[in-house]
């Protein structure tokens, strides 16, 4: 499985948050705007937050596999990938709907002035925080699974001298 790349992240951040500034006005135009509901960076934190606790229990039952305490439980194989496609899947879809909030939100700093619109824009903001976070806590949790890199093939090609 590929590791996550910051570039492909902030390219959706990105690209959705200049259609959604795009879209913001658009809609403004015609009517009213649609609203960023609280539960937004309530569910972008919740998800950082099981993401965090799956990795930390991943990484400390990983580190009681390697020392062989006689009380370690081992960790799936499946489970760890389940894991980290979890994870691969939450940082896409955590930056798609960041980027989509952070445009709401730049363009509610226009009418700042209007406690509604000011709030909108308050819930935008916590929304683009949380949403890094999970993608803080996805990369976290791919760095815990990943598997040491074997020395006898380090890509050169070459045997291993003896």
């Amino acid at each position: 499985m590929k590791e996550l790349r910051i570039r492909l992240l902030v390219g959706v951040f990105v690209v959705a948050g200049v259609l959604s500034w795009a879209g913001a006005r658009l809609w403004n135009s015609i009517g009213t705007l649609p609203s960023v509901p609280l539960a937004a960076p309530v569910v972008l934190a919740l998800i950082a937050v099981v993401l965090l606790a799956t990795a930390l229990s991943l990484r400390s039952r990983l580190k009681a596999q390697r020392e062989r305490r006689p009380d370690a439980k081992g960790v799936d194989p499946m489970m760890a990938a389940r894991a980290v496609v979890f994870g691969h899947a939450s940082a896409l879809v955590a930056a798609l709907v960041s980027g989509m909030y952070g445009g709401t939100g730049v363009f509610l700093l226009e009418s700042l002035d209007i406690p509604a619109r000011r709030d909108q824009a308050i819930y935008a903001g916590f929304s683009v925080l949380a949403g890094i976070g999970v993608i803080a806590a996805a990369i976290f949790l791919e760095r815990v699974c990943k598997l040491p890199e074997d020395d006898e093939h380090d890509g050169t090609g070459a045997a291993p001298s003896v």
